[in-house]
């Protein structure tokens, strides 16, 4: 009698696997980051001008050139968005739901649409944050980046995103320096060409 049981018990654990791989994740991430998350969904398809409103270190590489952010493709769980420097088009923020919580990622890549060396860093958001405002700390793959990378003042990371009804803000903060670029969103312009990878 024990042969059947085994069979029987063996079959249940099979359909059981089986639907567990035909589902979905439940992504329960905090009302906070759902909100967030919806209100940049909002704007998929449409792109913004911005400016620099802060930056401790005078950085050439914004200065007198054209500043688009293009929130191009949106998903259940991820939203693509290409930050174009001029004709620079090698910068794209990915803000990903991860069932804990919110990633926010920077892909850099090369014209042809190959890997920069210093790319994918980024943060996890470790708190419920505000459903206009979330803040990622630098995660453990970042950190070991840009160690590896021999940029360890970068280490310390922390970047925000702002998402207000007129207004979309990218913050970089860390000791002893701040960057932010604000956009505005009461006057979507004319999308720009496709970042430098392929989406």
């Amino acid at each position: 009698m024990k042969y059947p049981v085994f069979l029987l018990v063996t079959t249940l654990i099979m359909i059981n696997t089986a639907q567990a791989a035909n589902t979905a994740p439940v992504l329960n991430s905090h009302p906070n980051q759902q909100a967030f998350f919806q209100a940049l969904t909002k704007l998929c398809g449409q792109a913004f001008k911005g400016k620099v409103v802060a930056d401790s270190t005078n950085s050439e590489a914004f200065n007198n050139k054209s500043l688009v952010m293009h929130v191009r493709t949106c998903s259940d769980t991820q939203i693509h968005i290409p930050f174009h420097v001029g004709e620079d088009r090698s910068r794209t923020w990915i803000i990903t739901r991860t069932g804990s919580g919110l990633s926010l990622k920077h892909d850099h890549r090369h014209k042809d649409g190959s890997e920069d060396a210093v790319t994918m860093y980024g943060g996890l958001s470790h708190e419920p944050g505000f459903a206009q405002v979330q803040s990622f700390p630098a995660d453990s793959y970042t950190q070991w980046m840009f160690a590896e990378k021999d940029l360890p003042q970068s280490i310390s990371n922390i970047w925000r995103v702002f998402v207000y009804p007129e207004r979309f803000s990218y913050q970089l903060v860390r000791a002893g320096r701040e960057f932010r670029v604000d956009f505005d969103l009461t006057q979507p312009i004319e999308a720009p060409p496709a970042p430098g990878a392929a989406r």
